[in-house]
């Protein structure tokens, strides 16, 4: 069976956000002892994310 997956679109700001917000909760998990390597592929994830290409032109334009 398949995975279904998501996608979001965020701004600069909010991908920052999210970079710092998952690092953080690595860091709590880090002090705690516990596994990260889960937190660290959704980071790696986040920070390495494309940015969205904009298209030439919109259906709507034709």
């Amino acid at each position: 069976m398949r995975e279904e997956k998501r996608v979001i679109t965020v701004n600069d700001f909010e991908q920052n956000l999210l970079v710092n917000g998952i690092n953080e909760f690595r860091n709590m998990l880090l002090e705690q002892g516990m596994p990260t390597e889960d937190v660290d592929k959704l980071l790696i994830k986040v920070i390495d994310a494309p940015p969205q290409r904009k298209r030439r032109f919109d259906r709507e334009d034709r």
